[in-house]
């Protein structure tokens, strides 16, 4: 009888736990997949940093600031003498 029931416990676990490794490799897979697809996202998501950090370098250009104040407002740059500097001397009360 204790024979049987060992069989009989045999018999439902091995396919337990082959079920368990499939479900295992089931999920391992899905992960697995998840990640390539992250990856990808994050390459997408440093080439899109690049060409913005790019576009900020060229909109910031000294060059390009000044040519839009001179050409296209029209400002022009100040010479040194015409320049009015006032400084005030004397602490608290003064």
């Amino acid at each position: 009888m204790r024979r049987y029931l060992f069989l009989y416990v045999m018999t439902l676990t091995i396919p337990f736990f082959l079920g368990l490794v499939v479900w295992q490799s089931v999920r391992y897979a899905n992960v697995e997949r998840e990640v390539e697809r992250l990856e990808i996202q994050q390459k997408e998501w440093v080439k899109s940093n690049k060409s913005l950090i790019e576009g900020i370098a060229v909109l910031s250009a000294a060059e390009r600031i000044e040519y839009i104040a001179v050409y296209e407002l029209g400002l022009s740059k100040v010479m040194p003498e015409h320049v009015l500097q006032i400084r005030i001397q004397g602490g608290e009360g003064h």
